[in-house]
Order: C-alpha cells, then structure tokens, then sequence
C-alpha cells in the first residue's frame, strides 16, 4: 500500500490532490436521534446528553451521570471544575480516575471530587476518545457550518501569555483570581514568598465561563496584555490583536478565509482502538495577515496563547453520543527588535486548497489536502516602516477544526489543525547602506489525528495550578497524530548576498 505524501510546491499556482489509499472509501452515514434540539437554550449552555444505542459501547469506567445539562450547575472559566447536582443519578459513583460524562461539553478524566456547598464539585482534565468509547461507528457527511454558536472562554488563569513566552497561569496573576464572584467555599492561603493567595482546594469559587452567544460574530478576549478580538464564520475565522506596553505596541489581524464550509467525518472504533477515521472540510480556504509593529524602547515580545473562544457548530447525537463540530485558534507572536526605535508593518492574501482533511486506516495516515496556491497580495512588497536597525516579526495562527466533545482546551476527537507562520524583516543590510532589505519567510503546516492536543504553555499553567493541590498532572496530548509540510516559501527583494536570507 503506498501512502502518500504532501508534494512540496516551487510555484505560485499549483494543484495538488493528495488522498490516502487506505481510507479511500467514502464515509458511512452514521446513524442519528431524535433526542433534544441541539439549539435548545439548555444545550447550548452545557451540552446534549448521552442517549443509550446497541451500536456504542463505552469503556467500563464511564460514569454517564444522569440529567445532562440540567445536572449542571456551573463551569468553572478554566474547565477545569464542573459543579453537578450532588442527587444527579450515578453522581455518587464520580471518583478520581472514572472519566465523568454529563454532556458532550462536559466530559473528562476524574482528577477530584468533593462536596462544596450544596453541590458536587468535580475537576477533571483531558481524555481521549477511545478512553470513552470502546467500539461505536460515528459518521456524518455534508455537515453545514453556517450556525455558528460562540463560546466565550472568559477568564481561565491559563490565558495569560508569561513573559518567557508561555502562559503565566494561576501563579502569576494578582491576589484574589481565583475567586471573585463568590467567596471559596473553603479558606484562601496567604501569600507566602511573593506568590498570590490561592484557594485551599480546587472546588473552591473561581470566575465561572460565560454564556454562549448565537450567530457566532465575534466575540472580544483578553490574554494577558493581548487584547483579542476572535471572529467566525462569515468569511473566515481569525483573530484581530492588541499589544502596548514598555514601549512597544503591536496590533494585526490574522485570518483563515473560507466560503460557505461543509464538512464529512468518519470514525470507527473497535476494542479500545481506532481502526478508521476520516475528516474533510471545503470551502474554498485562504490565508491573510496585516500587521503594524513599533518599539521607542526595543523590548521585545513573544508569547504563545490559546484565543479564549471557540466556534461551535451542534451536531446532535449520533448513535445517541452528543457530537459537535468546533474551531479553535492560537497565537503564538515574537518579536526582533535590533534597535530601541524603530516601526514594521506589512499585508499579504493567498489562496490555498478547496479542501482540507485526511484518512487514517490500517495504522496509516495520509492527507488529502486539495492545494491551490496562488499570491493575492505580496506581503514581501508591502513591508514598509522606520527600521533604525533590522525589525523583524514572527506571527503563528493556528486554526483547529475538531469534530468530538468536550470543550475549549480539552477538546477531543477528530481533529484537523492548519499552522501558519508569517516571518517579516526589513531593515538596512550591513556593508550595504543603500539597500533597504525586506524579507518574508511564508510555512504552513497541518497536523491531525484522534485525540487531544494541548498547547504546552496552556499545559504548564495547568499543571502549575493542579500541583498547589498534590493532583495528577496532565499530558500535552493523547491518543493517535502525525503532521506534514503543506506550502513553504521565502522570498528577499533585493536579491544580493548581503540581505541574507528571510526569517522561517
């Protein structure tokens, strides 16, 4: 069997077909429920519950909890601790290392359970599918993305962007984080050598994750000192972001264009094992990216950071398990300021593929990815600024579709992630004092598979937060992936030795 491999593009306007043998055959339409309107206001705000089918079987220590949504009272902004209604039938059976399945958004590996008030407060962290389902076929095809719901993350403590480049997390932000709306149920530590104060357990009150918000749109966040605006589903999703601070600022725009999206997934599963998955989306995607950077001190910036929204499509059930369709994004931004003064700034389109996707079968992988690539806007001859010395920018957005359950960070199932990284400099090249350099470095990358990926920044905040109260800390990722080199070029105008080469 020949498994195939992304073809490497020198041109500018190239189209490729790249599909897998193995899991050439078209999807299998899984079957459906009736069960509950996925856009009630009840299945927004947590989720569909799990419905009894002959044709899934769970793994025996699934702790299916009874009520669905209405068993749930609150989320914590995090995701981390989900307080149930304690009478809920099976609720007395949660205990560290079950995995808890309320609905399709709260679903998780038991990490603690204790009583708060008149609740059950449950923290749980990630788990992979096959970690839930044990043999089940799940299939849908001809997926419409056009009703969008918003799913504002609000306040997790792992959203702050540190200054060593990953997320700061509970143990950076001000006294008092962790609970603001409602006093803790239990004490609050004191600070103690310059930490904050941090509560004395995990059920204790922090700020909890707000309401969804149909029609998709935009919904604005924050990470720290980034200010974001995340935005889906009209033409594209993307992230528009702002950055002041010690002299430097920085605002852009990043977006993956599409038009009209639809969607068909695939995934059988047998004994505990995926022996077929299959995702593909289209629509017609592009890439664009506008950015205006500036530093009068020349402190540099790098940050790497989940966008706290995610777009959701409801699924309903399949097979009685509640599904949905969801798109994530991240930043990751650095800066290399060579002088103390100085401004870049610069905008580029391109188209890209009708399609994105890939199959999986008999241990394999292979994408099928329909490339078109063709230059809408040259970002290298839009560089313009002030470059006292070389400016350069760094900028990654990746863009997550993931067909599964749970929510947000914790996401899992079908995924398909699209990575693309923009590397701008422009400045004057030394022992050519009449040549203004300009340089742009253009990588795209896919990664997919069946499980959970999480950034390892979001992942340290995590673990920082889980180790103040002696809890298992969580893997960065689970289950089955691989990744392959969709598009990479570089260009630098003028073209003589002395500008070197463009940052990748």
């Amino acid at each position: 069997m020949r498994t195939p491999t992304v073809t490497r593009l020198g041109a500018l306007a190239v189209v490729v077909t790249l599909l897998v043998g193995a899991a050439g055959c078209a999807p299998r339409s899984g079957g459906g429920d009736a069960g509950q309107d996925p856009f009630s206001d009840a299945a927004l705000r947590h989720g569909l519950p799990l419905l009894p089918s002959p044709e899934v079987t769970l793994q025996p220590d699934v702790v299916v909890v009874g009520g669905g949504g209405d068993s749930i009272r609150s989320v914590t902004a995090d995701g981390l601790t989900w307080r149930i209604d304690p009478e809920a039938d099976r609720a007395d059976e949660l205990a560290p290392g079950k995995v808890m399945f309320v609905t399709g958004r709260s679903v998780g590996r038991v990490l603690d359970v204790r009583r708060a008030d008149q609740d059950l407060a449950v923290t749980v962290g990630p788990v992979d599918v096959t970690e839930v389902i044990r043999d089940g076929t799940l299939a849908r095809q001809g997926m419409s993305l056009d009703a969008p719901v918003a799913y504002p993350a609000g306040e997790p403590f792992w959203a702050d962007p540190a200054e060593d480049g990953g997320t700061g997390g509970g143990l950076t932000v001000p006294p008092g984080r962790f609970g603001r709306s409602t006093p803790a149920t239990g004490a609050i530590r004191p600070a103690t050598a310059g930490q904050p104060a941090t509560p004395d357990h995990p059920a204790a009150k922090r700020p909890d994750r707000p309401p969804p918000i149909r029609g998709g749109g935009g919904v604005e966040t924050r990470s720290g000192r980034y200010a974001v605006f995340a935005s889906c589903c009209t033409d594209g999703v993307g992230a528009h972001f702002r950055y002041a601070d010690g002299g430097t600022a920085l605002t852009g725009t990043v977006t993956l264009t599409f038009n009209r999206p639809s969607a068909d997934f695939h995934l059988e599963l047998r004994g505990g094992s995926v022996d077929r998955a299959e995702l593909e989306i289209t629509g017609g995607f592009g890439i664009k990216v506008d950015v205006k950077a500036g530093t009068e001190s020349g402190r540099n910036i790098e940050a790497e950071f989940p966008v706290g929204a995610e777009f959701s499509f409801p699924i309903a059930q399949v097979l009685g398990v509640p599904i949905t369709f969801t798109i994530g994004q991240s930043l990751r931004i650095s800066s290399a300021f060579g002088a103390k003064l100085g401004t870049v700034e610069g905008s580029g389109e391109f188209s890209l593929a009708s399609s994105l996707g890939y199959g999986y079968a008999n241990g394999s992988f292979g994408p099928r990815v329909s490339i078109e690539f063709a230059r809408k806007k040259s970002l290298v001859n839009s560089l313009t600024g002030v470059p006292v010395g070389v400016m350069g920018m760094l900028l990654e957005h990746r863009v997550k579709f993931t067909v599964g359950f749970s929510a947000l960070v914790l996401s899992a199932g079908v995924y398909f992630e699209l990575a693309t990284r923009y590397g701008m400099t422009i400045g004057s090249a030394l022992g050519a004092p009449y040549a203004l350099c300009r340089g742009v470095g253009l990588g795209i990358t896919a990664r997919f598979g069946i499980g959970y990926t999480i950034l390892e920044p979001v992942a340290k905040a995590i673990n920082r937060f889980l180790s103040l109260f002696d809890l298992p800390s969580i893997k960065t990722s689970g289950g089955i992936g691989r990744s392959a080199k969709v598009y990479a070029n570089e260009e630098v105008i003028p073209d003589v030795a002395t500008c070197g080469r463009a940052p990748s």
